[in-house]
């Protein structure tokens, strides 16, 4: 038996199998770069093994494109041949799907226990390693946006009363009523993972609804995007519908976004240090603001890592895309809620929902850190003044990031590097790709 680099331990396993007597099989899943899970379908005799060796699977899966296919240029970065890695399970997230099998997220690990530098759960903890030799434990939480549709990708039928969701109904009770039993199985779902899901609402579009997460560890807080967006796509797939994490699936409508709430604590004390200090908003936040306005152009591929992430960043409703921060103003960027000076934090709101949480981590604790190492400015409120201009498009975002010393540095030279490479590729792609609209414009000419 080697002991996992995760620090998963076998009493985990154990327990799980004890508990549950019934299941028979275990999805094992790795987040790839787009924070797709990538994995095996073990059975029951096969999970102590995994907790007590690890599991074989190739980095090449760091390299591949949205649809699973290998990008060279990312295939370039690794020099492994093509052979297994390991893969750990992470520890608490084992738990029982509503579909009667089990499921546990992955990390990759070199055979020497080392992680593959092209793993985004791994960068993201390079990063929070970084802040606490600072002195500091990263907390966080992420909200997810989303809209339910019909398998067809249609406004979803009312589940309670079978109405048509073709309204906005923002903030309806009613509505929450109606979806009632989807949303009552998703917390049920939840509830074995350990996974607090908070606030429910409508959203400003039908069919769109909004999560709030438990506010905890930032490691388990991404772990939590990853488990919550599997449990709401198998869920609806159950009630003949489909949660759908485009961040624009529909011109004119509201889309979607995934915020990140972050705040620094003493790891001793247990105190939050961007708390205001009498009565005065945190040096501390107000330099790590400075930090991620200062790279926030480098950082707007992993914020908004496809072509529809653009749709929703172009749009005007309540989509920041301006390099700004504010005090309670949901126009700016970075923004500093309301609430107890004791809990004070900042909101992160541009990622879209189909960023990778991981990566989303990553390079804003990244950013924050060495804003404060700098001892950075945050610039005037409400303000572009003092901060690069963000990219205007995904072609700028992809080479800002490709570029970008700072996203090298905080994600790795690896994972940088094979992270370009796909979306490069994913853009020359698409630019190729004749749409229905040219056919309708131009066909006639």
């Amino acid at each position: 038996m080697t002991m996992s680099p995760t620090g998963a331990l076998v009493d985990e396993a154990q327990s799980f199998l004890d508990a549950n007597s019934n299941v028979a099989a275990v999805d094992i899943s790795l987040a790839d770069l787009h924070g797709i899970g990538r994995g095996k379908m073990i059975r029951r005799h096969e999970l102590l093994d995994l907790f007590c060796n690890g599991r074989g699977m190739p980095a090449s899966l760091f390299a591949q494109d949205i649809e699973g296919n290998d990008v060279p240029g990312a295939i370039a970065t690794q020099s492994d041949g093509g052979g297994d890695s390991l893969c750990w399970p992470v520890a608490g997230t084992l738990g029982r799907q509503h579909n009667g099998r089990g499921l546990v997220l992955l990390q990759m690990f070199d055979r020497d226990g080392a992680p593959i530098p092209h793993d985004p759960r791994g960068a993201m903890l390079a990063q929070i390693t970084r802040a606490r030799y600072m002195g500091f434990q990263p907390m966080g939480a992420l909200e997810l946006e989303f809209y339910l549709l019909d398998a067809a990708g249609g406004p979803a039928r009312a589940l309670l009363g079978g109405r048509c969701m073709s309204s906005t109904n923002c903030m309806s009770v009613d509505e929450l009523d109606e979806m009632s039993p989807f949303f009552d199985a998703v917390y049920a779902a939840a509830t074995p993972f350990d996974l607090s899901l908070e606030s429910l609402l409508s959203e400003y579009a039908p069919g769109q609804f909004e999560l709030t997460l438990r506010y905890r560890d930032l490691a388990r807080a991404a772990d939590d995007i990853i488990l919550t967006k599997q449990i709401l796509r198998s869920t609806a797939r159950r009630f003949g519908m489909r949660a759908c994490f485009m961040p624009k699936p529909f011109a004119g409508q509201s889309g979607s976004g995934m915020h990140l709430h972050l705040s620094l604590t003493d790891p001793v004390r247990g105190m939050n240090l961007f708390a205001d200090q009498n009565g005065a908003t945190s040096l501390l936040m107000l330099q790590a603001i400075g930090g991620v306005r200062a790279a926030m152009a480098d950082t707007m591929l992993v914020l908004g890592p496809t072509l529809n992430s653009w749709r929703r960043l172009g749009a005007a409703i309540y989509s920041p895309t301006s390099n700004s921060w504010g005090r309670d103003d949901r126009n700016v960027a970075l923004r500093i809620p309301n609430g107890s000076p004791a809990s004070r934090h900042f909101e992160h709101r541009v990622a879209g929902v189909d960023a990778n949480p991981y990566l989303v981590a990553a390079v804003i604790l990244g950013t924050a850190l060495d804003g404060i190492e700098a001892s950075n400015e945050p610039g005037p409120q409400y303000s572009t003044d003092g901060a690069p201009a963000l990219p205007r498009s995904w072609t700028e975002a992809i080479e800002s990031f490709g570029t970008s010393c700072t996203m090298r540095r905080i994600l790795g030279e690896d994972l940088h590097a094979a992270l370009a490479a796909i979306k490069r590729q994913e853009c020359a792609r698409l630019a190729d790709h004749v749409s229905d609209i040219e056919w309708q414009l131009y066909a006639d000419i």
